[in-house]
């Protein structure tokens, strides 16, 4: 397994996987919406990074990273805003090692902490988190407006 950086010249490859996660996570996003937000992502790395997920030359799946500042971490915080694995991938260790080098890179570049959001219901994705040290911050809500 490869995990490569995803450049603007590769939007084309990664729009079928993204099209996927959102369809099977039940997400309704105009193509055009879509296509400009992984378009704005890819274009300008102080916004984050995209990450193709890749074996035997194919990608199977990709994870993305958005940037944002913490006070209570003291720092740069990041969020893992998608990770996706096509179905007949999961279960091999692809999300774990890919997570995994993700941290890596985190903290290679500063980051203070790393955020995620997960279905409450996806027990396995829990599991592998709380692996990975992920901790459950049961205390408080996130909630979000659309402006």
């Amino acid at each position: 397994m490869k995990i490569e950086r995803i450049g603007p010249d590769r939007l084309e490859d990664l729009l079928p996987l993204v099209r996927e996660y959102h369809a099977l996570d039940g997400m309704d996003m105009r193509e055009a919406t879509r296509r400009a937000a992984m378009e704005g992502l890819l274009a300008d790395s102080s916004l984050g990074t995209a990450w193709a997920i890749v074996e035997d030359g194919s990608w199977v799946g990709y994870i993305a990273l958005t940037y944002g500042y913490s006070i209570e971490f003291a720092g740069r915080d990041a969020f893992v805003d998608e990770m996706y694995i096509r179905e007949d991938y999961r279960g091999r260790g692809f999300g774990r090692e890919a997570l995994e080098r993700l941290k890596a890179h985190a903290r290679e570049t500063g980051i203070a902490a790393l955020h995620l959001e997960v279905d409450p219901d996806n027990g396995p994705a829990h599991a592998l988190y709380e692996k990975l040290g992920f901790e459950l911050r049961d205390r408080y809500v996130l909630m979000s407006v659309k402006l």
